[in-house]
């Protein structure tokens, strides 16, 4: 009978214990979980940032970003920014902290965009089926590379800010492709007020040519608008347009 009783306490502590641990995983993804909110951000930079009328389809990476860099060795620290001065150290206090908070591990990415043209989501080098097809995007807006931005030079260098167009895809010299490959995104911070968000966009594309940038947004009344964008690093064909270098050495 003693036996017995042990048996029975032992299953019930154990499937106590099982249930405490489900409950606690998935206390851990709704945390992890990105918000709606934070993808009508992502859709308003992607829509007014990189979007032409050429664009049919977007590769998105699924897992989150936690660096501002290519050649930058895990997260993001606070040194990090002091010593890179985004966007030229207006950015508030808690702002940063916020963003570097959480942005200390990855979050994976849903089919939760809106911006009007179908994309894919991407692990490494595995693009995933099927695609989510959205309306198809109609001009309006224009292309983000044409776009006046302060100018920032490769990882790890900050020549003089400018505030020029920065017509890097220029160097190229092809058509605008119909497919935009690939975009990875941060999480967004939040001020404590919720009247500031930032966020960490990147373009790299298969020929190893490519852009990150953060960008930077206020609150107006019920909506955010983008009130400004810095190039945190760009990487640029070798082959130079007719008028010489675009960016300084």
């Amino acid at each position: 009978m003693t036996r017995l009783t042990v048996l029975l306490i032992g299953a019930f502590l154990f499937g106590g214990f099982i249930d405490a641990s489900e409950a606690l995983a998935d206390s851990d993804r709704q945390r992890d979980a990105i918000p709606a909110e934070d993808y009508a951000l992502y859709d308003q930079v992607v829509m007014s940032k990189f979007l032409t009328s050429a664009t049919q389809s977007v590769v998105i990476e699924r897992m989150t970003r936690l660096r501002l860099s290519p050649d930058q060795d895990g997260a993001t620290t606070i040194g990090a920014f002091h010593e890179q001065e985004y966007v030229g150290s207006k950015l508030p206090a808690d702002l940063i902290r916020e963003f570097i908070a959480v942005n200390r591990h990855p979050s994976r990415l849903e089919r939760q965009f809106h911006f009007a043209v179908g994309y894919r989501f991407a692990t490494g080098g595995s693009i995933e089926e099927p695609e989510v097809s959205l309306t198809p995007y109609i001009g309006g807006l224009a292309p983000f590379f044409f776009a006046p931005v302060p100018v920032r030079g490769a990882a790890g260098q900050a020549p003089t800010q400018t505030s020029e167009p920065v017509p890097w895809a220029r160097a190229r010299s092809i058509q605008a492709p119909s497919v935009l490959n690939r975009l990875a995104f941060s999480r967004v911070a939040r001020s404590l007020r919720n009247d500031h968000a930032l966020l960490y966009v990147d373009v790299l594309r298969p020929d190893g040519t490519g852009a990150g940038f953060l960008v930077w947004c206020r609150r107006q009344g019920r909506s955010w608008a983008l009130f400004d964008t810095e190039v945190a690093w760009t990487i640029l064909s070798q082959v130079e347009p007719e008028e010489g270098p675009l960016l300084a050495p």
